[in-house]
């Protein structure tokens, strides 16, 4: 039964919430069962069922450890996964033994234990078992250890969904979220692609500069057609490493989506494009809630005024409570220093969402506005303005990712170069 294992049982986690830039893909439609000898582990496994990456397998639950998952599967076919609790060695072994005989091919085991020992852990993979998690464990060792079954390690960088969503309308949160996809894609050289999200009044078409035939739209609204092949014709480049799913941005229809409309699409995304940036518009549905709980990481854009820190707030502490297991979103200070406008000062901002802002960007209308006039970037219109850096800032925070270095040039470089035309 079963497929190898992954980790040695030196490198197991320790109950601790996952490192900021750890990124775990979500698990695909499976089904999995657990059997606990402990009310401690049953917990755990429960919390990391209401897990946004295990959102769309089906987990049950049941005590009794081995001899109950021995008893289950006498009549009954076995799950995609077991994982199994067990506290002994020798009964481990054992009931690994006769659980092989009444298990189904290609269902993998995952076995939470506590004893620390190398030889145990070769018996286990010498018996097919997938991992070996070492107790007490966390929701988050749950979560890591499931879908770490589905997604290949070197595979881990692919799929990074990042949400950008103004807390207010009007505040800038679509021209922060294509500058920001564009210094991924330019300063840290990741493959990325943004969906603009707002079909009716979506503006990254403009602001790209591009006019694609067909976009987005095509996609919700022919759900089933949807394939890694659809999505790439779908896709309009922009540059050599970003590309762009339009929205129409038209008014012959209505825009009304069901919660789980956008599902098909993210997931083809991810499993192709390393980085996807989601420009979600202001308004709050079923869909945009979904997408914003989905996303690996949020970045929020509000501007120094009491209903932007309202809305701030509510949105931090929703997204906090539906995501126990990630870090809290970050977010932005955007057109600050409005002439003659009293305003809330950043350090007001942080005391009362208990974090500070990532970056405040200055209240510039003159270049964001011939920019957005231009359909070009913040850093096409002026390569040394000081906006830029903060893009690349919140590019870094969002991806884990530093800038890429840039090879220096040497005295010999020309001599180099020519040798190298010849």
């Amino acid at each position: 039964m079963i497929s190898y294992a992954r980790q040695t049982q030196e490198e197991q986690p320790d109950a601790s919430p996952p490192p900021f830039d750890e990124h775990i893909a979500p698990a695909p439609r499976v089904s999995v069962q657990a059997f606990c000898e402990t009310v401690e582990t049953a917990a755990a496994v429960q919390s990391a069922g209401e897990d946004r990456r295990l959102g769309k397998a089906h987990l049950k639950i049941q005590m009794g450890g081995m001899a109950a998952a021995i008893e289950a599967y006498r009549s009954a076919p076995t799950p995609n996964v077991i994982v199994l609790e067990s506290d002994g060695r020798n009964d481990l072994l054992s009931g690994l033994d006769h659980l092989a005989t009444v298990c189904d091919a290609g269902t993998r085991v995952v076995v939470i234990g506590r004893i620390n020992d190398v030889m145990l852990y070769r018996e286990l993979v010498r018996r097919g078992v997938s991992d070996y998690v070492l107790a007490p464990v966390g929701a988050i060792d749950v979560v890591r250890s499931i879908c770490n079954l589905f997604s290949a390690p070197e595979a881990k960088a692919v799929g990074r969904i990042i949400a950008v969503v103004g807390a207010k309308g009007g505040v800038g949160a679509s021209t922060i979220s294509h500058n920001v996809a564009w210094a991924i894609a330019r300063d840290l050289a990741m493959d990325a692609v943004v969906a603009d999200l707002d079909l009716a009044f979506g503006t990254a078409g403009l602001d790209y500069n591009q006019d694609p035939p067909q976009g987005i739209a095509d996609a919700v609204f022919s759900p089933d057609r949807v394939d890694t092949a659809f999505i790439d014709r779908l896709l309009s480049k922009c540059t050599d490493h970003l590309s762009l799913l339009a929205a129409p941005a038209t008014l012959d229809r209505v825009y009304d989506f069901g919660a789980d409309a956008f599902d098909s699409v993210f997931d083809t995304l991810r499993s192709t494009m390393p980085c996807i940036v989601l420009d979600i518009p202001h308004q709050w549905s079923g869909w945009t809630k979904r997408a914003l709980i989905g996303a690996d990481d949020i970045l929020i854009v509000a501007a120094p005024d009491l209903a932007n820190l309202r809305n701030t707030k509510n949105l931090f502490d929703l997204l906090k409570a539906s995501r126990p297991n990630d870090r809290p979103p970050l977010y932005c200070l955007n057109q600050v220093g409005v002439p003659k406008r009293p305003e809330i000062a950043a350090a007001e901002f942080a005391k009362a969402i208990e974090s500070q802002p990532v970056v405040s960007i200055p209240f510039e209308p003159q270049i964001f506005g011939s920019a957005a006039n231009n359909g070009q970037m913040i850093a096409e219109i002026s390569a040394n303005h000081k906006s830029i850096e903060m893009f690349l800032q919140i590019a870094q925070r969002l991806t884990g990712r530093s800038e890429t270095k840039k090879q220096k040039s040497s005295l010999l470089s020309p001599l180099i170069d020519k040798l190298r035309g010849k």
